[in-house]
C-alpha cells in the first residue's frame, strides 16, 4: 500500500511538471531554442539558445509568463544560456498598513502645522487642529506625486502598491511617501512615463499650493522657547511666483511653506542618479549612457556642499549628506527595462528636458539653515 502511494505521488509530480511546462512552453520556443529541461522544486530550468537578442528574450516572455502566473530570468552560466522559470506567489496587499500610515502622517503633519502657527500644544493641545491647513497642503503635494506614479504604472499594466506615507518627527512631520513596483519595467517608454509623472504632477500641485498660501494672511507668530526656527532659501521658481502674486518677504503661511517643501522634494527627486525619479527619466532618455551622469552626480553634490560650507560659510551639509546617500544609492546601478532598445520619441525627449529645467528652477544653494 505504501509503495502504491509513493508511486502515485511520483506520478502526480510528473503530471504537475508536465502541466507547468505545457502552459509556458509554446511561449518559450518562440524566442528560445530549448535542448534540455530540468526541474528543482517548483523551479524549471530551460537550457538553450536565444533566437533573438538575449536582452530581448525576457521582454518577449514577461507578458505571457505573467498572465500564466510565472516569473523568470535569463542567465548565462558556464558557457550556456539558462532560462529560469518559477511560479509567482501573489501575496494579498495589506491595505490597512497604508491606511494606518496615512492617518499617522496626518496626525504628525498636523502637529507640525500647529507649531508653525505658534500653538502651544503642551498648554492647549486641542488647538492642534490649527495645523490642518498645512496637513491638507503637504499631503496634497506628497500624495499627488506618488499617486501620479501609481496611476501611470497601472495605465501601462504594471503592478504597484498604493502609496505608503512615512510619519516621522521632522520639521514637516513626515519623510514623504513611497510606492512599491511589483515586477520588471516593460520598456524605456514606460520607464519614462512612470518616472516623470510624479515630479510633474507634484510640482504642479506645489505651484497651486504656493499661490494659495501666498494669498493667505500671515499672522505674527511668537516662537516657543523650545522650538527650532529655520531660515529658508527661496528657489527661482518660488521667487517668480511671489512676483506674479505680488507678495514679498520671507514670512510664509504654513500652506505656502508646504508649496516650498514640494519644490524642494521635486528637486531632490529629479536628481539624475540611481533609482530616483530623475535617474529613471535619464535612463529612459539616454539608455545605459545615463550611468555616466548617475555616477558623477554624487561628486557634483559633494562639490556644491563643500563650496557652500567653506566659501559661502553657509549650511551646505544637506548636499554632502545627499552626495553620500547617492554614492550608496546609485552604486548598484539602474535595472534595465525588459525592452531596453525601444528608444523614446522626440515628444518625450522634449518633455524630459523641460522637466529637468523645471527641477533646476527649484534649486537653491542653501535651502534652509537653523536660526540661532
Amino acid at each position: 500500500m505504501k509503495q502504491g502511494q509513493k508511486d502515485q505521488r511520483k506520478g502526480n509530480g510528473r503530471s504537475e511538471t508536465e502541466e507547468m511546462i505545457s502552459r509556458i512552453y509554446p511561449s518559450i520556443i518562440r524566442v528560445f531554442d530549448v535542448y534540455e529541461i530540468q526541474k528543482s522544486g517548483d523551479i524549471l530550468y530551460f537550457f538553450g539558445t536565444p533566437k533573438t537578442d538575449a536582452e530581448n528574450v525576457m521582454g518577449e516572455l514577461w507578458a505571457p509568463l505573467e498572465q500564466r502566473g510565472f516569473g523568470g530570468t535569463l542567465k548565462y552560466e558556464l558557457g550556456e544560456h539558462v532560462l529560469i522559470i518559477a511560479p509567482v506567489n501573489k501575496s494579498k496587499e495589506k491595505i490597512w498598513v497604508n491606511l494606518v500610515l496615512f492617518i499617522a502622517t496626518v496626525f504628525t503633519t498636523m502637529i507640525c502645522g500647529a507649531l508653525m502657527s505658534g500653538v502651544d500644544l503642551l498648554n492647549d493641545p486641542l488647538q492642534v487642529f490649527q495645523g490642518l491647513p498645512f496637513t491638507f497642503a503637504i499631503m496634497a503635494v506628497l500624495g499627488s506625486h506618488e499617486m501620479a506614479h501609481y496611476a501611470m504604472a497601472r495605465y501601462h499594466g504594471m503592478k504597484t502598491s498604493l502609496p505608503y506615507f512615512i510619519p516621522f518627527p521632522t520639521f514637516i512631520g513626515t519623510m514623504g511617501a513611497v510606492i512599491r513596483y511589483k515586477g520588471p519595467i516593460p520598456n524605456r517608454k514606460v520607464l519614462f512615463d512612470v518616472g516623470i509623472a510624479g515630479p510633474l504632477v507634484g510640482l504642479f500641485v506645489s505651484i497651486v499650493v504656493t499661490v494659495i498660501g501666498l494669498n493667505l494672511n500671515v499672522s505674527t507668530v511668537k516662537p516657543l522657547p523650545t522650538s527650532l526656527m529655520f531660515d529658508i532659501g527661496f528657489p527661482p521658481l518660488f521667487l517668480m511666483i511671489q512676483k506674479l502674486v505680488g507678495v514679498t518677504g520671507s514670512n510664509l503661511h504654513p500652506v505656502a511653506f508646504a508649496g516650498w517643501v514640494g519644490m524642494f522634494v521635486t528637486l531632490l527627486n529629479l536628481l539624475p542618479a540611481g533609482q530616483l525619479d530623475g535617474g529613471h527619466v535619464l535612463r529612459a532618455m539616454l539608455g545605459k549612457k545615463a550611468d555616466i551622469i548617475s555616477s558623477m552626480m554624487p561628486r557634483i553634490l559633494f562639490l556644491i556642499g563643500f563650496y557652500v560650507v567653506y566659501w559661502l560659510k553657509g549650511d551646505g551639509f544637506i548636499w554632502i549628506f545627499w552626495a553620500l546617500f547617492l554614492w550608496a544609492f546609485a552604486a548598484a546601478g539602474h535595472p534595465s527595462p525588459l525592452h531596453d532598445k525601444v528608444e523614446l520619441d522626440k515628444k518625450r525627449i522634449l518633455i524630459g528636458i523641460i522637466t529637468f529645467i523645471l527641477g533646476l528652477l527649484c534649486f537653491t544653494l542653501i535651502p534652509f539653515r537653523p536660526i540661532t
